[in-house]
């Protein structure tokens, strides 16, 4: 009989879409009782219409955008959705996931929201392209420069993604693919994409997303590869196999389509020598395994599945780990009083955790502990396997993506080393020690098979965010099985959704491209004689709504003393032989004879271009890359020329940064110092009373 349970639907092209006749609708079970609660059909989507409406509509609406302006959205949406968190609670205990599950999902999604669009906005420029590194120049006389920009990629950012994190798997590929500039279509799991089809729904019904930015599929998409290639890019998280039929596709093969896959991952924690069982990285190590095989029911791509611990003390960790699980973890309903751990997310996941870990045991695994589990369709127990053979191929190669890890020992620890490495890549990995030295060779010997490596100790116990939680800031990804990829890491996931090209042409050029001013582009230069004269204005008088690129003030000359150096050194303390020793000065190969302070020279030049009076410059907050290239000795002379090189407003803001680019020259017009000045300046002068970020 046809079941009545409703249609989970796909947003594709502005509206809600589900199939007409669902012949072929697949059910989705609740998790813990088994119940059908859901069905999903894509039966007759158009897959190709809406990849086109994402490279139209949602490049069009998301490209008028700046960066700061897409960041400021993910923040607006991330307030959004913390209004409906006990709605999406509700909804996803039916994944068998308990309240603590949902504060990782849930409050972890929206809270890299909140991240990454603090980020946006602090270190990306309120453009549209992104400079990187710094300026290469191609010819002598500075006519002809080369650098690095990114742009946004011209087509869709697709997800694909598991059923453990139908939250925090979307939001955290969707908020740097936004901010980067390119709209995305959502392919989640299936058993758990209908709270992922009501987070959608959510963020949507803000209002706040550009028409044409976000897209969903609820359900099976078979063809979506066929319509994707170099402007397109795909992120996957899911097991290896599946990652390994989407890499073989044509459009990756042959058509350029950017990929990037997170999958299977055995990671391991180890246990130091110096970790005995009387110490606090003892007890860190043994709450650690717990609760990363037991969070989520051990669905978790980050779990430990593998404990490696010192020749001789498997018996003592498996105890310790067994009197912490029996006396913290209770499975069951997770919305019973009491309950701890939930579910899995449905009976083929069970099913599928039973098969490896009978693999294992058959391959030689002793089940050193279970724990209880009631019955159930989806119901796994805490299982803790140990292995005589450490290197038992089996254990480094299946794993059981449930509440399962393995104890293994180690000879020493450079053992240890190569037992980590038989994962053949893994995501995360954490080293418990006090001992610097033992910290430092298993470290640096795991790290080039690993995308992140926890060292936990005494010192860092309480404050940890832990082995298995991936944080923004921080890249989320690994070598080999761990899929090969790389996501997070806050300004560096943006740029995954961008192409980096390289520019080369002349610096006006450059400058009109960028936005950013380029020595040796035109400028608007006025000195202070034109100034007092009236004949041109102070770029310092200027507010964010007059002031341009280019726009340069040039100082006059000012003269160096040996008064004014040994006034200095005096006042300061800075007394380096070099400005107080004319003998040693001299003998030293840098210097002519005894020279001035480069802060000397800095504080001066400021003195040089400031305009004393209050207007629209607010602050100086500060300087970046100051190099001192030629030494200024007594008697000779200095002057600045400064110029507004970047300009970036603050969209909540009533002013907004201006980055000067500072270069100081002597009398012989040679230079001797270059520096950029950061300023705040204000929007409109007078300015109205400044908001709050």
């Amino acid at each position: 009989m046809t079941s009545t349970a409703p249609l989970v639907p796909s947003f594709i092209k502005g509206n809600w879409w589900v199939p007409q006749n669902p012949s072929k609708a697949q059910d989705v079970l609740k998790a813990v009782t088994g119940e059908v609660i859901y069905r999903v059909s894509t039966e007759g989507i158009d897959t190709a219409g809406a990849i086109d409406y994402a490279r139209t509509v949602g490049q069009a609406n998301l490209s008028a955008l700046t960066f700061h302006e897409r960041a400021l959205i993910i923040k607006e949406l991330a307030l959004h959705l913390g209004k409906y968190k006990e709605e999406l609670y509700a909804l996803s205990f039916a994944t068998g996931a308990t309240a603590r599950d949902h504060y990782i999902d849930v409050d972890g999604g929206i809270g890299t929201l909140f991240t990454f669009s603090s980020k946006g906005r602090r270190e990306l420029p309120n453009a549209q392209v992104i400079i990187d590194g710094a300026l290469e120049p191609l010819s002598r006389d500075g006519s002809f420069i080369g650098e690095h920009i990114y742009t946004t990629l011209p087509g869709v950012a697709v997800e694909i993604n598991a059923f453990n994190f139908p939250i925090w798997g979307m939001l955290e590929k969707f908020a740097p693919a936004f901010i980067a500039g390119m709209p995305t279509i959502v392919k989640p799991a299936t058993p758990t994409g209908y709270v992922t089809e009501a987070t959608v729904r959510i963020m949507l019904d803000s209002g706040l997303l550009p028409e044409g930015s976000l897209q969903l599929i609820s359900g099976s998409a078979r063809d979506l590869l066929d319509h994707l290639d170099y402007r397109d890019h795909v992120a996957f998280t899911g097991s290896a196999a599946t990652a390994q039929t989407l890499r073989s596709h044509p459009s990756v093969q042959t058509k350029g389509l950017h990929f990037t896959a997170e999958t299977d991952s055995l990671n391991a924690a180890i246990l130091g020598p110096d970790a005995t069982a009387d110490t606090p990285e003892f007890e860190a190590f043994i709450k650690s395994v717990m609760v990363e095989i037991t969070a989520k029911a051990g669905q978790k791509c980050t779990a430990i599945r593998r404990v490696l611990v010192p020749q001789g003390r498997a018996g003592e960790v498996v105890e310790a780990l067994a009197a912490k699980i029996s006396g913290r973890v209770v499975v069951g309903d997770p919305q019973a009083e009491g309950v701890t751990m939930g579910s899995l997310a449905s009976p083929e996941q069970k099913a599928e955790v039973s098969a490896a870990v009978e693999r294992l045991v058959a391959a030689g695994g002793q089940v050193a502990f279970q724990g209880q589990a009631p019955e159930g369709p989806s119901f796994y127990p805490v299982t803790v396997l140990t292995f005589a053979d450490a290197r038992t191929p089996e254990v480094h190669a299946v794993e059981a993506f449930g509440p399962v890890t393995s104890v293994l020992e180690y000879q020493d620890v450079a053992e240890a080393v190569e037992l980590a490495a038989l994962g053949a890549g893994s995501l995360v990995a954490t080293v418990c020690t006090h001992d610097d030295a033992v910290a430092r060779q298993l470290a640096l010997g795991i790290a080039a098979h690993h995308g992140r490596v926890l060292i936990l100790d005494r010192e860092d116990a309480k404050t940890s965010t832990g082995h298995g939680s991936p944080v923004p800031h921080l890249v989320h990804g690994g070598p080999g099985r761990a899929g090969g990829g790389e996501e997070l890491g806050g300004v560096r996931a943006i740029k995954h959704y961008m192409q980096r090209t390289a520019l080369q042409g002349s610096p006006n050029k450059l400058t009109a491209l960028t936005g950013v001013w380029h020595s040796g582009a035109d400028a608007r230069t006025v000195t202070r004689a034109q100034v007092e004269a009236g004949q041109g204005v102070h770029p310092f008088r200027k507010s964010l709504a007059e002031l341009e690129i280019g726009d340069q003030f040039a100082s006059d000359l000012r003269t160096v003393t040996l008064e004014d150096i040994t006034a200095f050194a005096q006042e300061t303390g800075d007394m380096f032989y070099a400005h107080t020793d004319e003998q040693a000065a001299t003998a030293n190969p840098f210097f002519p004879r005894r020279v001035a302070h480069g802060y000397l020279l800095v504080s001066w030049a400021a003195g040089l271009f400031v305009d004393p009076a209050p207007g629209p410059v607010l602050a100086n907050y500060g300087l970046e890359n100051l190099r001192f290239i030629t030494p200024v000795t007594y008697d000779d002379a200095i002057r600045v020329t400064l110029t507004a090189k970047k300009i970036t407003p603050r969209v909540t803001d009533d002013y907004g940064e201006v980055t000067w680019d500072a270069v100081l020259h002597n009398q012989k017009d040679e230079v001797v110092a270059t520096y950029d000045v950061l300023t705040l300046v204000a929007k409109t002068w007078p300015m109205q009373e400044m908001s709050e970020d």
